[in-house]
Order: structure tokens, then sequence, then C-alpha cells
């Protein structure tokens, strides 16, 4: 079997043609593996939870029992610890809120919420 001659730089040019493809996609592209879009799910998924268990945590809050000296308590706690003191008050334990990851999350965002108002 004979080849022609022109096969082989053509070939090499389908093959550098792929290569760089593959390099421009991933690099300027977008393209990710799916492990990386699994990943990138997952967080955007967790931020969602968060954003919409929040505003159900202040509202617990504001329902308890003397609200006005429990945020104040709150306000005068460093803004690194306001987050544990909504969870340890129970005000972001919510149906949903499974892993203590997105508990601690949904309470700094809670207190974010309560200490800005």
């Amino acid at each position: 079997m004979n080849i022609p001659v022109e096969t082989k730089p053509a070939l090499w040019g389908i093959a550098g043609g792929a290569v760089a493809a593959a390099i421009i996609g991933f690099t300027w592209g977008g393209w990710v593996t799916g492990s990386t879009a699994e990943a990138n799910a997952v967080q955007r998924s967790n931020a969602a939870v968060v954003v919409a268990l929040a505003p159900l945590c202040v509202e617990k809050f504001q329902r308890g029992a003397d609200v006005p000296g429990t945020l104040a308590a709150l306000k005068k706690a460093g803004s690194w610890s306001q987050g544990d003191y909504i969870e340890k008050g129970g005000w972001a334990a919510l149906p949903g809120s499974n892993s203590p990851q997105q508990l601690a999350a949904v309470a700094k965002a809670c207190a974010v919420l309560l200490a800005g108002a």
C-alpha cells in the first residue's frame, strides 16, 4: 500500500490542530472536566440553599423571646462570632440544612442580615 507524500503533513496538521484546540478550549474557552463541573454545581447549589434559608433563620430569630435583648447581644458579639451565636441559639437549624458546613453558612448569613437590620 502506497501512502501519498502529502498525507504525512496533513496528519501532523490534524494532530497539531487538535492539541491547539484542546489547549485553547481549556485555557480560554471555558471548557472544564466533569469533576470540576460537578464541584461547581455543588458549590452553587449550597450557595442557593444558604440564600433561601437565611431569611427563614431571620424570621425564626425575630419570633423568639426577648428579641431586642438577643439582637443587642448579637450586635455586641464580634463579627467573627456572630454566626456561632446564631448557631448556638438554634435559629439556624432549619429543615434542609443537613451538613455542619451548610448550617454554619446559614448561621453566618443570618447573622449578617440581622446585624445589618
